[in-house]
């Protein structure tokens, strides 16, 4: 439960039941009174009027860098800590005290890689006595591949990533599990925000096309898809507003899908504004073959075409050495026949000469006898110079066969068609079957600052260029909102909310900046510095900010229960994947590799059962290719891995920018009972090791939480193994004593996977 703000996500019930109530009657209204009708109306009336109140949003005024303010304090220990700072001493609070070094190498490796410190780990960074070893510790974990995927999946989140289409059938996206590890090659990789953004839009569009930045437009893909619509036009502009709505709040945090069918009711956004940004993604093509033709090779035309080539010139040796051994074959068989030394019974003759569809099946198992006797004296009449030959000829294949060329990785992408530019409306009660005026490609009126020029159509070259215009927009130095809104993301991601905590709506009905500053000072620092991530990922761990402890001050919480002001690090639970990866870290069976096509880890029969077609579409991986990171689980959208959706994996019909944070009583029990979980428990038993039971309790404590057991939890574990033991004797007479001793660690090992401080970043 959260204490209520101004800052609440919600409204209560029946406060949000009435203002929905009349925000339908009030939008209906505009829908209906006043409209023009007929073929060509008058787009006026689908136009709003700008006021300096739009203009100046804060959101909508250009990025500054502001000056750090002036405090003369030994807390400060970069920009980050002096903004924060005054704004504590302006609401009358002091910042906390730091956490200690065990819990603050905890807090970053989770952090920054989403896995617990191995114990040597730990010590290493204890035992360092060098002023600069947090710099190198953060260098280090950046720079480790754990990083992108930690970072990857927070992006997967606001991208609405899932690898099946949704609705009854829930089809698979064939190849869209190279567009995860697109996002985790890039974020480790350090890659320019901006180009990061523009390679998603127009991957295709850019000058140095590649399959990289093909596969990087299966964002455009990774919504839900109906396969069988009702409508298919109706269907193709929901597929549109479903990628207009996902690149608006995930880049610009605004919410234009509320100005599909009228004029936005609360945010300057006409439904001009709309259908200008619509006509953008029009020209995307529209797939051909039951949409299977969205599964391509990709690369640049040349390598595209020097595969093409190479498979035509592999296919052709293949033909001439196949129609060489087929021309000797005929050559042996016609001899052999020539000399007409086989014989056949005339029931098997018979049977020969009766054609296929009217033979009984003593005859077909005749025909099949003869036919396997006949070749093989036909193999036996070969010559040796014959039999050498042919012997020769498939030698050449194998060896061509080895040596084929090898095929660009496939896509799952969205392509443009040059050949018919569509023609884009503004559509009256966003129907489009009832079309208004015609509108250009555009951008929303009230960024009015932000000038690119979008190019005119043109058949000489492969797309239109409207959505690397698009990008260009958006990575313009005048363009205030890309810069804002992702570094607010990446504050987020360290401190659990961000510095707006509306993450995806930066307008008019979201919140304001709890440090307009200190937003303006990150997000110019961003761009000055390349858009590199990982620059504002080492900016923010290292600020004092970042290193307090997350004890709760009583005066502190009465003045700022939600920590608006970061008067101290906030404690949150792990969320479901690094939950997952951690059990698997500490029982010792995680498997770190990287990439490839996704895993599928053992799910209960009676969830399966329970799918539209049971027993289909969940594949099969062993144990070990189960335990990778949870990103490489398969994303199927009509049925979650339950362990994961259970804490809170997010929601894949649309763009997640805040996971929810819910504490229900399955979760307690599946930690308790899961067979996951138990498995893992013993697994995590078998790793502890010696026959001192104090120094096993202390390698368990080591490896779970970063920590010794001090002397109170030690006694407590000792006292626990030895009543669990007792237990076992009882219920189970006869047992030996070393398996009751493998049940016994199996259960204090559960037990520690049970305790807050291993489920919770502190």
């Amino acid at each position: 439960m959260r204490a209520s703000s101004k800052h609440d996500r919600g409204f209560p019930r029946l406060w949000g039941l009435a203002l929905g109530v009349l925000l339908c009657i009030s939008a209906w209204a505009a829908i209906t009174a006043g409209e023009p009708t007929g073929e060509n109306p008058d787009l006026d009336a689908y136009r709003i009027e700008l006021s300096d109140v739009d203009y100046e949003h804060w959101s909508f005024l250009p990025i500054t860098l502001p000056a750090p303010p002036e405090i003369d304090d030994a807390w400060i220990r970069n920009p980050i800590d002096a903004f924060v700072l005054q704004k504590l001493r302006d609401e009358g609070l002091t910042p906390s005290p730091p956490a200690d070094d065990r819990t603050w190498v905890r807090r970053v490796y989770f952090d920054l890689i989403g896995l617990p410190p191995a114990p040597e780990e730990v010590r290493a960074f204890l035992d360092d006595a060098a002023a600069d070893k947090r710099e190198r510790l953060v260098d280090r974990l950046l720079a480790d591949p754990g990083y992108g995927i930690r970072w990857g999946r927070r992006w997967l989140d606001v991208v609405r990533y899932a690898e099946t289409n949704g609705y009854e059938r829930d089809g698979d996206k064939p190849s869209a599990w190279r567009y995860r590890d697109y996002v985790i090659d890039s974020l480790n990789a350090d890659k320019p925000f901006d180009r990061f953004l523009t390679e998603q839009l127009a991957g295709d569009e850019v000058r140095d096309v590649s399959a990289e930045t093909l596969i990087a437009t299966t964002f455009l893909r990774l919504g839900t898809w109906d396969d069988e619509p009702a409508d298919p036009k109706v269907d193709r502009y929901d597929q549109l507003d479903d990628v207009l709505g996902t690149v608006s709040s995930t880049f610009l945090g605004m919410t234009l899908r509320c100005a599909r069918c009228h004029n936005h009711k609360f945010e300057p956004i006409s439904q001009i504004d709309y259908a200008r940004m619509l006509a953008i993604f029009e020209p995307l093509k529209r797939p051909q073959k039951k949409r299977a033709d969205l599964d391509v090779l990709v690369g640049t035309p040349e390598e595209l075409a020097a595969f093409a080539a190479a498979e035509d010139r592999h296919q052709d040796a293949l033909e001439t050495l196949q129609d060489q051994i087929s021309d000797l074959d005929e050559h042996v068989r016609a001899r052999f026949f020539a000399v007409g030394k086989t014989e056949i019974a005339a029931d098997a003759l018979q049977a020969h000469q009766t054609t296929s569809k009217k033979r009984t099946s003593q005859q077909k198992r005749l025909v099949g006898k003869t036919q396997r006797q006949l070749d093989k004296e036909i193999r036996a009449s070969r010559t040796p110079d014959e039999q050498r030959q042919r012997d020769a000829f498939r030698s050449a294949i194998q060896a061509i066969e080895a040596a084929a060329p090898v095929s660009p990785p496939r896509g799952y992408i969205w392509r443009e068609t040059i050949d018919a530019i569509p023609v884009t409306h503004v559509f009256r009660r966003g129907d489009p079957t009832t079309p208004a005026g015609e509108v250009q490609p555009g951008f929303p009126a009230v960024l009015r600052d932000v000038n690119v020029e979008i190019p005119t159509p043109d058949k000489s070259r492969s797309t239109t260029g409207r959505r690397l215009a698009l990008a260009k927009w958006m990575t313009s130095p005048q363009n205030p909102l890309v810069a804002r809104v992702a570094v607010n993301r990446i504050w987020q991601g360290h401190f659990g909310e961000g510095l707006v905590r509306s993450e995806n709506d930066f307008g008019i009905m979201g919140l304001p900046p709890s440090h307009p500053e200190l937003l303006d000072w990150l997000a110019h620092t961003f761009r000055e510095n390349g858009w590199s991530l990982k620059s504002l990922h080492r900016l923010i761990v290292l600020s004092n900010t970042y290193a307090q402890s997350s004890t709760v001050r009583t005066e502190a919480a009465d003045a700022d229960p939600e920590n608006e002001w970061f008067w101290r690090f906030p404690l949150r639970r792990l969320e479901a994947e690094p939950l997952r990866d951690s059990i698997l870290a500490v029982s010792g069976k995680l498997n770190h590799k990287m990439g490839g096509p996704s895993v599928y880890p053992k799910i209960a029969e009676e969830v399966l059962a329970g799918q539209s077609r049971p027993g289909l579409g969940w594949g099969k991986s062993d144990e070990a290719e189960a335990s990778r990171r949870a990103i490489y689980i398969f994303m199927k959208r009509s049925m979650l891995v339950p362990l994961l959706e259970l804490f809170d994996l997010a929601d894949t019909t649309a763009s997640c920018e805040q996971r929810s944070r819910s504490t229900i009583p399955t979760q307690a029990l599946t930690l308790l009972n899961g067979e996951f979980l138990n498995r893992q428990a013993a697994y995590f038993a078998e790793r502890l090791t010696g026959e001192d039971r104090a120094a096993r309790v202390q390698q368990a404590y080591q490896w779970a939480l970063s920590r010794d057991a001090d002397e109170t939890e030690l006694a407590t574990a000792l006292d626990f193994l030895d009543r669990q033991q007792q237990l076992i004797f009882n219920e189970t007479p006869g047992m030996t004593v070393a398996e009751a001793d493998k049940q016994v660690w199996q259960a204090f090992c559960l037990a520690i996977y049970n305790l807050n401080e291993f489920v919770y970043i502190d």
